[in-house]
This record gives C-alpha cells, structure tokens and sequence, in this order.
C-alpha cells in the first residue's frame, strides 16, 4: 500500500448516495459544494466502537463548523441502508441516534480508494480532509483504526485556513483563533519568535 498525500492537490470528486440529515436518502457530488469549505471523514465501519465517538463528537459541533461556511461529510465503506439503520437505533443501544450531517456509502470502496487510505482492500483508515472553497485539499491527517480524531483540532485547521486566506499571515504552532500569526517574512519570523520562544 502506497500512500501519497493530496495536500494542495484537486479533492477526487464522487458522486454517491447518502443518509442525509433527515434521514431521507440523497446522492452527494462533492465538486457541487465549491463555495464552501469541506470536512470530509472517513471512519472504517458503522456498529463499532471508536467511529461512534467520533461521528457524535463532531455532531456536537455541526453547527459551529457550519457557522464557518464548512460542510460536514462522513463517509464509510458501509451501505446507506446500515448508515440509516445506525442512525435509528438510540445512542444507548450502540446507535448514534440523529446526526445532523450526511453519512456516504462506499461499497465499492473506491472514495476511498482514490482518497489513498483503504486499507487492505477491506476499510478505510481514519482520513480527514479539509478541502477549500476551490476544491483543493488544504490539509489532511489519516490515524490508524483504534486512533480517534480531534474535532477541536479540525476546526482549528477551518480558522487557520480562513485566517490565512484574509489575512496572507500564516499561522505558527499551536496557533487558535485570536492569537498572533507571524508575516510570511523572514523578519516576521524573526520577530514572532522573539516574543514567544520563551
């Protein structure tokens, strides 16, 4: 398995169908949602043990990222038919109950596949994607199965873009939103530096 990286490349378009908010069943084209920012997951299986953690987490904050002109996509190699049963079955009972974002089949594996993170032929890695208002993947982590992501740490990577994309400053380590960024210069550099290296 080779992995190669899609940071400032065009996201792999698809066009797949979903379990949508209300539960209704839709098809989702990825390149239809330019003009806005994208969070595209993947998560390796419905009815497991880790991917509930996430699914729900970044449910909990759905409304932020939206406040941020960014979608929400999960997207496993499960059918939407076990995306739906999933959804309708209560949190208590193993469910995630009424998430508020669109879950994707991938049956065929191939989003996967063309996002280089299905692993052995059989599920998909723990891939996220932030992919900007041009199409164009601006970021990505991919974890191990038993490895759950930070949302706090995706939407710190939705403020950096954006703040880079108004801004022209680029945003330093551990930087989050209201902190000083540094001018992409090698006096700004140096400057940043000076007053928080100690």
């Amino acid at each position: 398995m080779c992995l190669t990286t899609l940071v400032t490349q065009q996201a792999p378009d698809f066009t797949a169908n979903a379990v949508m908010p209300d539960n209704s069943i839709d098809t989702i084209t990825l390149s239809t949602l330019r003009g806005k920012y994208v969070v595209l997951f993947f998560y390796p299986l419905d009815f497991t043990f880790v991917c509930p953690s996430e699914i729900l987490a970044f449910n909990k904050k759905v409304s932020v990222f939206k406040e941020k002109n960014c979608e929400l996509i999960g997207v496993s190699v499960d059918s939407r038919f076990t995306h739906l049963a999933w959804k309708k079955t209560a949190i208590e009972d193993g469910g995630i109950g009424s998430i508020q974002y669109p879950l994707i089949e991938d049956l065929n594996k191939e989003i996967a596949k063309s996002y280089g993170i299905l692993l052995n032929g059989s599920v998909a890695l723990r891939g996220l994607f932030l992919i900007d208002t041009n199409g164009v993947v601006r970021h990505s982590v991919i974890n191990d199965l038993p490895l759950g992501r930070n949302v706090d740490e995706a939407l710190r990577m939705v403020d950096a873009l954006q703040f880079h994309e108004t801004h022209g400053d680029v945003c330093p380590a551990n930087w989050k939103q209201g902190d000083e960024a540094m001018k992409p210069t090698a006096e700004g550099v140096a400057s940043y530096l000076a007053k928080h290296s100690k």
